[in-house]
């Protein structure tokens, strides 16, 4: 059974830093790429960025470019989020999703999320 678990969230200042974590289980996790994606109070789900399985190649949604940093560490089988620079509008519920396989779309399998409100 696929599992996945973020952390991380919290409230933070405009201009401050988070980490997310997703921690991943039940699925050989270094192979798949991963997304995370968030969806902000009364709006859609956004995608903010993926990596491709294995050393994992990078993307990322023009909203957050320069600000975040997706990583992962497959030892840990652990999807990371460094959030920068925060803005109000970053203010979500992040959701770590798991790919079909190594690249391609998004399987629809997330966690429950963790919560990032940025105010001041």
């Amino acid at each position: 059974e696929v599992q996945l678990v973020e952390s991380g969230g919290g409230l933070v200042q405009p201009g401050g830093s988070l980490r997310l974590s997703c921690a991943a289980s039940g699925f050989f996790f270094s192979f798949y790429a991963m997304s995370w994606v968030r969806q902000a109070p009364g709006k859609g789900l956004e995608w903010v960025s993926t990596i491709n399985g294995g050393a994992g190649s990078t993307t990322y949604a023009d909203s957050v470019k320069g600000r975040f940093t997706i990583s992962r560490d497959n030892a840990k089988n652990t999807l990371y989020l460094q959030m920068n620079s925060l803005k109000p509008e970053d203010t979500a519920v992040y959701y770590c999703e798991k790919h079909i396989g190594y690249e391609g779309p998004r399987s629809g399998s997330r966690g429950q999320g963790t919560q990032v409100t940025v105010s001041s």
